[in-house]
C-alpha cells in the first residue's frame, strides 16, 4: 500500500471517528439539556381532598429526576385540604402576617392562603407556571375543580400532558356486573385523550416509576 493510500485510509477513519464523536456529544448534550431545563407542572388535589398526598410525594420525587417541578408544594404534607400551610413553614420564611403578594413572592412562600387575596395570588401564580411549563403531569383520581380547571387551560395552551388515574381507587361506585368498587374518571378528561398531546393513563401505585419513564422517554424521541 502506497503512502498516499495509507494517508487516505487514516484520514477516512479519523473523519468517521470525528463524526461519531460529534453525534454522541450532540445526543449527550440534548439529554442533559432536557434533564436540566425541563419545567414540569404537577397537578393534584388540594381543597378537593388530601388523601393522596403521599402518592403525590412519590410522583413528584420521580418527576424531579426529569426536571424542575414548579408545583412541588402540592405534594407537601404540611399543606392541608383548606390550602393552608403549617405555621412553622410560614415562620421559617419570616412571614410578617400581612398577606402582601410582593412579600410572599420574595420569601418563596408556597403555601395556599385561603383568603380572597390569596385566591387571586394562587390563580395568577399557577397560570403563570402553567405557561412556563414544558410538560404537565396530573394525578386525577381525586376529583378536584382546581385540577379540572388547570387541565382545561392546558388543553388550550397545547401543552404535552399526562393524566394519571387509578381505577382501583376506593373512590368509586359499585359495579352492577362485578360487585366491585370501581373508580370512574370524568368523560371530560377521558374523552380529551388524543394519544399524543393529551394522554390519560390508568395505573396502580406500584407502577408510578414505570409509567413516568415510558412517558418521558417518548418525549425525548419527539
Amino acid at each position: 500500500m502506497t503512502s498516499a493510500v495509507k494517508r487516505g485510509a487514516t484520514s477516512s477513519t479519523r473523519d468517521r471517528d470525528t463524526q461519531t464523536a460529534r453525534e454522541e456529544t450532540h445526543l449527550w448534550t440534548r439529554s442533559v439539556h432536557v434533564h436540566v431545563t425541563m419545567k414540569i407542572y404537577f397537578c393534584g388535589s388540594i381543597r378537593g381532598g388530601r388523601d393522596d398526598v403521599m402518592l403525590y410525594r412519590k410522583i413528584v420525587e420521580k418527576l424531579q429526576s426529569y426536571g424542575t417541578v414548579l408545583t412541588e408544594h402540592v405534594s407537601s404534607t404540611e399543606l392541608s385540604h383548606r390550602g393552608v400551610c403549617d405555621v412553622i413553614e410560614l415562620m421559617s420564611c419570616h412571614w410578617s402576617g400581612v398577606c402582601d403578594v410582593t412579600e410572599l413572592m420574595s420569601c418563596h412562600w408556597s403555601g395556599e392562603d385561603a383568603s380572597a387575596a390569596g385566591d387571586r395570588f394562587i390563580h395568577d401564580r399557577d397560570v403563570n407556571w402553567l405557561r412556563q411549563s414544558d410538560v404537565v403531569v396530573a394525578e386525577v383520581t381525586q376529583p378536584s375543580l382546581g385540577v379540572g380547571y388547570e387541565l382545561g387551560r392546558v388543553v388550550d395552551m397545547k401543552k404535552k400532558t399526562l393524566c394519571l388515574f387509578r381505577p382501583s381507587s376506593a373512590r368509586g361506585e359499585v359495579s352492577r356486573l362485578t360487585s366491585c368498587l370501581c373508580a370512574v374518571l370524568s368523560a371530560m378528561i377521558r374523552g380529551a385523550d388524543d394519544g399524543e398531546r393529551f394522554v390519560v393513563r390508568d395505573y396502580g401505585e406500584d407502577e408510578v416509576d414505570e409509567v413516568l419513564e415510558e412517558f418521558f422517554n417518548a418525549l425525548k424521541r419527539t
